[in-house]
């Protein structure tokens, strides 16, 4: 490699690890509602009879939200339109969902009525001309007769609550209306003042809804027909002052044009976000030291710069991450953690590459330089492979996925690109630097890569014959696929409430909880068919159908009666539409996963090598899937995340595999695929143990350490790891011998390679 390049490497790598630094340190972290707490809801627009609910119409519907919120005085609040039809409204800090989801989903109609005269009832909608019949506010059982609106909310410009002294110290609301609505008001209070005192005619009704706020009669210094002229109002009902407010911000903010509905409904407290950040953090560190102690056991001083490789990789991840905005979730921390793992993958990939080179060449030079640059050539076409079908995986959760999934996606793309540039531009730069250190040249056996390694010698000695019985292995394959298939069908899929719709609350209790005492408590609140759990640190998990935010506080009332004080930890509401909704889309997202590597492969390699992978990962993902309803473990959104990435690892580690497969045929020309198959799982099976046992370490810590929240995650990439690493050698190796063996691409060249095997070996291969 000439001087230049090395120079330009080294001012690339500079660059980036100081702008990642300089961001690191200016930028913070924007935290997801998960992490650091308040609610999420998801509006779904409807059509009215009016308006259709289309994009337009919902974007009109965000703006008044908006204006409504920041009436609410909610810090950094984040709206958003999803689709067509949806609206995501997120609201750090926010810990009662019944209030905000009873201010910004109202539909917030503000009218203003002349009263006709008194009614017998009953209420009811407008009639054809606007009239209706509505209880009068001030009479208990009475009701009202209103005439058509006489102007709407639309007209009003401004609206606050304000202490209003002259009626006794109530609270109120001031209005402010714009342009012709002042002289409306003006109009229908003039003609209410022309009628006879105690006339209730006299009377002006404002309703917001169904429902009349306030009937105010004319002073009798509101002249005939002038009426209240400069173009305010005010609306008084004996409000307290946070309904007054609340009053205040839907008014401002303005009517829906269609009516919305929440379909989606989360909140999860402070505490548990923290507990999250923490429990992450100590498991990246750990998992990011074992990792380390690992590779530097295995590569030596190789190792340990990998290892300082891979800690400024953690920096230019972290650094990506809030650069571009992306939200830091409770997922997103997983997939940052689990990006630790797969990005020593690139790293042991040149090591072992190197190795190669340098056993082929050691017997004649202690020179490092050339074995360790072939190293990183070679192992090029693997890398990016591998970390391509990773990708895929990465976007198909960002398109499919809602909410925190989709910061699992980001941070693992991030963290792959990132570990490309910490891989092969920093690892490399600070290996060639060490390889050229003259204390380093005497002592090539310090660097790690002019070992053989007990497992690569092992096998050098005594290389495996795998693809000779690959029948037997691909039925054994078989026959765990088929018992996974049986756990579905015998004990079913649990899909979580993600996919089924109803709700889902968590509660944190003083002390530990009896599970037969919180299920009676719960049954006694009206629930009976409800799933209680508990566990030993106090929690308490209540799952349900379709439950309204009272009856939520009427089972936290049962359960405090029962159990002592409770608090909410996390609540989690999905409508049965979205549930439907959602498992269509993780349908259709692990379909398009297996079509989107199917092609790729095909492009990268020839189909028959494609087909193999892509039934090994098939393979991989049943086995999961099964091993979860084994389990009577829950499946849902971060399950869907664990699985797509089961799909990049397992697609990942057939690649490496069978880029050096191709690169054997190349080289070797026509002999018998079976040999060339067995040789190239011995040469790589090194690799394959190594990076396993980088991700198995960070995996272990997040199971450990992550919290509920994170197990059942970290035991599905478990799962999957090891599943994976399998059937790469049993199922994907003998799939490709086969399919290969029947459809080559030259005939006569494969007879050949038949018959040089046979007379070998005494025996057709």
């Amino acid at each position: 490699m000439s001087r230049s390049a090395t120079v330009w490497r080294a001012l690339v790598a500079l660059a980036v690890v100081a702008v990642s630094l300089y961001v690191a340190l200016t930028t913070p972290a924007r935290l997801g509602l998960d992490l650091r707490g308040g609610t999420r809801i998801v509006l779904e627009t409807r059509d009215s009879p009016t308006v259709r609910a289309d994009a337009d119409a919902t974007d009109r519907a965000l703006e008044v939200l908006r204006r409504r919120i920041d009436g609410l005085g909610v810090t950094e609040p984040s709206l958003a339109r999803s689709g067509e039809r949806r609206i995501v409204v997120e609201l750090p800090g926010v810990q009662d969902p019944r209030k905000a989801a009873a201010v910004i989903g109202r539909t917030a109609q503000l009218t203003f009525h002349p009263v006709l005269g008194a009614s017998q009832g009953p209420a009811g909608p407008p009639a054809a001309d606007g009239s209706r019949v509505l209880p009068d506010p001030d009479t208990s059982g009475g009701f009202l007769r209103l005439g058509p609106p006489a102007l709407t909310g639309d007209g009003v410009k401004d609206a606050a609550a304000v202490l209003d002294t002259r009626s006794g110290g109530g609270w109120g609301v001031d209005l402010a209306f714009r342009g012709d609505a002042g002289k409306a008001w003006a109009r229908v209070t003039g003609a209410a003042a022309c009628a006879a005192p105690g006339d209730p005619g006299r009377r002006v009704a404002i309703v917001l809804d169904d429902r009349t706020l306030s009937a105010p009669g004319m002073q009798s210094s509101v002249p005939c027909e002038t009426g209240i002229t400069g173009g305010s109002a005010q609306i008084t009902g004996g409000f307290d002052a946070a309904a007054a407010r609340d009053l205040a911000a839907l008014v401002k903010g303005g009517a829906l044009p269609v009516p919305v509905t929440a379909v989606e409904q989360s909140t999860v407290g402070p505490t548990l976000g923290a507990e999250a950040i923490r429990a992450s953090a100590l498991a990246a560190v750990i998992g990011l030291v074992c990792t380390g102690v690992f590779v530097i056991a295995v590569y030596r001083l190789m190792g340990l710069l990998a290892t300082v490789a891979l800690a400024l990789y953690g920096l230019i991840s972290y650094a990506g991450v809030v650069a571009l905005g992306a939200t830091l979730t409770l997922p997103g921390l997983a997939g940052f953690v689990l990006a630790i793992g797969i990005a020593v993958d690139a790293n042991v990939l040149v090591f072992e590459r190197a190795r190669e080179e340098y056993a082929r060449s050691a017997r004649r030079s202690a020179d490092l330089r050339r074995p360790l640059r072939a190293g990183f050539t070679k192992a090029w076409s693997a890398v990016a492979d591998s970390n391509v079908t990773t990708l895929l995986a990465a976007g198909l959760l960002f398109v499919f996925a809602t909410g925190p999934v989709k910061g699992f996606g980001v941070t693992l793309a991030i963290g792959v690109l990132a570990s490309m540039v910490s891989a092969m531009v920093i690892t490399r730069l600070l290996a060639e630097w060490a390889v050229r250190r003259p204390a380093v040249r005497r002592r090539p056996a310090l660097t790690g890569l002019a070992t053989t390694g007990r497992l690569r010698a092992r096998l050098t000695r005594r290389p495996p014959r795998l693809m000779r019985h690959r029948r037997r292995w691909l039925g054994i394959c078989a026959g765990l696929v088929v018992l996974a298939v049986a756990g579905i069908g015998v004990r079913g899929v649990e899909f979580g409430v993600e996919f089924t719709g109803g709700r889902v609350v968590q509660y944190a209790a003083e002390e530990p909880a009896d599970a037969d005492t919180a299920r009676e408590a719960v049954a006694d609140a009206g629930f009976p068919h409800a799933v209680v759990q508990t566990t030993g640190a106090g929690a308490i998990t209540v799952r349900t159908g379709e439950l309204s935010n009272d009856e939520q506080m009427r089972i936290q009332g049962a359960l405090e009666k029962s159990v002592g004080k409770v608090s909410v930890e996390q609540d989690e509401l999905v409508g049965p539409s979205l549930g439907s909704e959602l498992r269509t889309h993780a349908l259709i997202a692990l379909g398009v996963a297996v079509a989107a590597q199917l092609l790729y492969l095909t492009v990268r390699f020839r189909w028959t090598f494609a087909s193999a992978a892509v039934v090994a990962m098939v393979q991989d993902v049943a086995l999961v899937v099964g091993l979860f309803a084994w389990l009577g473990k829950p499946v849902d959104s971060v399950f869907l995340a664990a699985l797509l990435t089961v799909v990049g690892y397992s697609v990942n580690d057939t690649v490496v595999v069978l880029d050096r497969l191709r690169e054997l045929r190349r080289v070797q020309g026509p002999v018998a695929l079976a040999g060339l198959a067995d040789r190239a799982v011995a040469q790589t099976l090194p690799r394959t143990v190594n990076t396993g046992m980088g991700a198995l370490f960070v995996l272990v810590a997040l199971a450990v350490l992550g919290g509920d929240s994170l197990t059942d995650f970290s035991v599905a990439l478990l799962a999957g790891v090891v599943v994976g690493t399998a059937s790469t050698v049993f199922t994907a190796m003998p799939l490709t011998v086969m399919l290969q063996s029947r459809y080559p691409e030259d005939p006569a060249a494969a007879r050949v390679a038949r018959a040089r095997a046979a007379d070998r070996s005494g025996a057709v291969v």
